[in-house]
C-alpha cells in the first residue's frame, strides 16, 4: 500500500507536530550530518527515547553510529562519483573505529562517559582483545542481548527487565550522538562529503 501524495503531505504534518517539542534537537542532525544514509537513524532513535520507547531509540543510535562509520569510510577510500554500497562485512567493531581514526575521524568522542580506556582496549588483540564500550552495547543491544540490564536487586527469582532500565544507555548514546554528528559534520564538510554546505546549524536543547 502506498500513500497518495495529499495522505505523505498530512503525515509529514502531523508528524512534526507531535515531535515539535524536540524539533531543534532532531534539526541538529540533519543540518550537521546532511546524509539520508544515516542521519534518520539519529533523528528516529531521539523521536523514540523522547517518547520513552528506549529499546527501539537505543538500537536506532547505535545503528546510526555504526552507518556514519561505514558509510563515510567507503566515500573517503572510494574514488567513485555515486556512492558505492559499504561492505556487507565490516560492521560496527574495534577494527572499523581503528580504521577510522586512521583516516582522521574523531573516534575518541564515541567513548563513554568515564571510559578512559578506551584507547587502550581499541588497540588491543587477541587473546586479551576488548571490545571498546560503543562495540559491546551494538553487539548486545542490535542482537537482542539485554541481561546487563536485568534488575535483579531483589534476587535471582525476582528479577526483571522493562525497557525503562535501558533509559541511563539512551541518556549516554544521546550524548555521544549529538558530539559525533557535529565532529563527523565538521569532518565530512571538509572533505567536501557533503550535498551542501553553510547551512546554520543549531544549539540542542536539552532537558
Amino acid at each position: 500500500m502506498r500513500y497518495s501524495g495529499a495522505d505523505h503531505q498530512e503525515h509529514i504534518v502531523k508528524h512534526f507536530q507531535k515531535c515539535g517539542d524536540w524539533a531543534q534537537e532532531r534539526n541538529y542532525f540533519f543540518e550537521w550530518l546532511c546524509a539520508g544514509e544515516f542521519h534518520w537513524f539519529f533523528v528516529q532513535g531521539l523521536d523514540a527515547i523522547k517518547n520513552e520507547f528506549y529499546v527501539p531509540g537505543v538500537s536506532s543510535l547505535l545503528n546510526g553510529i555504526e552507518a556514519s562509520l561505514r558509510v563515510t569510510i567507503t566515500q573517503i577510500s572510494s574514488e567513485d562519483i555515486a556512492l558505492p554500497e559499504p561492505s556487507q562485512y565490516k560492521v560496527l567493531s574495534n577494527n572499523l573505529i581503528k580504521q577510522a581514526k586512521e583516516l582522521g575521524l574523531p573516534v575518541e568522542l564515541l567513548a563513554f562517559p568515564g571510559e578512559d580506556d578506551f584507547h587502550e582496549n581499541l588497540e588491543s588483540v587477541k587473546p586479551n582483545k576488548v571490545d571498546v564500550c560503543i562495540v559491546k552495547q551494538r553487539n548486545n543491544i542490535c542482537h537482542g542481548n539485554i541481561f546487563e540490564f536485568i534488575n535483579s536487586e531483589l534476587g535471582p527469582e525476582n528479577s526483571f527487565f522493562t525497557p525503562v532500565s535501558l533509559k541511563p544507555l539512551a541518556e549516554s548514546l544521546l550524548t555521544i550522538s549529538f558530539a559525533w554528528a557535529q565532529a563527523l559534520g565538521k569532518f565530512r564538510r571538509q572533505h567536501q562529503l557533503l550535498d551542501h554546505d553553510n547551512l546554520k546549524i543549531p544549539e540542542p536543547t536539552h532537558d
